[in-house]
């Protein structure tokens, strides 16, 4: 497997602790636009709410405009646009209005994602966690890489998750036809998607100075993506009570959602990776490779860290490029 040599952590300076607003601390964004999906809930509200504040422009594509402007109230210098990920028409109205206004995109930040659900399959008879973490956001940065290029050092950010330890990517069977479905491994594989594709984009754009990265955002307290999780599961991970109450002890060492944008920021703003790319990062550095020495125990969330060497493989990354133009009938050519 050949994987980036830059994969391995850099001493950031920054740890588990640091927040959004720790990372960001003296970086200027006047005069940059930036795109953050799902910028209106959780994490994504917390990114929206540090960049603005640093004098970017934002714009959030939104599935739920009126939940986006209620959430967004009093946040300066942001545009809420329709958009859902799910919908290929959808994307294809949101990116052809963007670019007729003619402006450059200096970051794209695909925060937006689902967990947790039943088998669903789009229009296309894509399964649903791989249309809308990964299939979606690939269409969404292909429409968009004209702006991205206008930028001329532009940065496309991917949250994946630690998720993408629980499956590599099926190439046999991408949308569960010919096994069984079961929610987590369609996650794992859409979040081992976001990573390959953050390979193969930074391996294709740097030559325009435009950068890519993925990461774990962390095991944070208090956003909606759980919303639809059996808490069975939890239970039985140990995590919470027979009550399905979380245990306090658990809750402690859990992020806030700050902390939990911090990596996101981090990635979006620091200096120290402007000579790097196509890398997987958790808390606010890059991430080590899990080569199995890393031990993890869901009760201990400082130990879901690591990423697998099948998920930032460039030959895996080569070959979903391909398959990702022939899901959804596009050529995304980086020139």
């Amino acid at each position: 497997m050949k994987q980036n040599h830059l994969q391995k952590p850099i001493n950031s300076g920054f740890n588990s602790q640091s927040t959004a607003q720790d990372v960001i601390k003296g970086i200027d964004l006047s005069g940059k636009t930036i795109i953050v999906t799902g910028g209106y809930a959780g994490i994504g509200l917390e990114t929206t709410k540090v960049l603005s504040q640093a004098g970017a422009k934002l714009i959030i594509p939104a599935r739920d405009p009126k939940k986006a402007k209620k959430n967004l109230s009093g946040i300066e210098n942001v545009l809420i646009e329709e958009m859902d990920l799910i919908d290929p028409h959808s994307i294809n109205r949101f990116t052809e209005k963007f670019l007729a206004r003619g402006m450059k995109l200096d970051l794209l930040i695909n925060n937006a994602g689902i967990m947790w659900v039943p088998l669903k399959r789009d229009s296309r008879g894509i399964e649903s966690q791989l249309a809308t973490n990964y299939l979606g956001q690939f269409h969404l940065t292909s429409n968009l890489w004209p702006a991205l290029k206008k930028a001329h050092a532009a940065r496309v950010i991917n949250v994946s998750s630690y998720g993408h330890q629980m499956s590599p990517f099926n190439f046999e069977d991408p949308n569960f036809e010919h096994r069984e479905y079961q929610t987590l491994l369609a996650y794992g594989q859409s979040k081992t998607a976001n990573n390959l594709f953050t390979v193969a984009l930074d391996e294709r754009a740097k030559k325009f100075n435009v950068r890519a990265y993925s990461l774990h955002p962390g095991s944070v307290y208090g956003t909606d993506l759980g919303r639809e999780e059996p808490i069975d599961l939890y239970i039985q991970m140990g995590t919470h009570d027979k009550n399905g109450q979380i245990k306090p002890e658990v809750k402690a060492k859990l992020k806030t959602i700050p902390q939990g944008a911090a990596t996101t920021i981090w990635c979006a703003t620091s200096p120290l990776l402007e000579n790097i790319g196509g890398v997987y990062c958790e808390n606010s550095d890059i991430a080590e490779i899990d080569h199995g020495q890393i031990e993890h125990t869901y009760d201990d969330p400082s130990t879901i860290r690591g990423v697998q060497p099948y998920s930032i493989d460039r030959e895996n990354a080569k070959r979903l490029w391909k398959l990702s133009e022939e899901l959804i009938g596009i050529s995304f050519n980086v020139e």
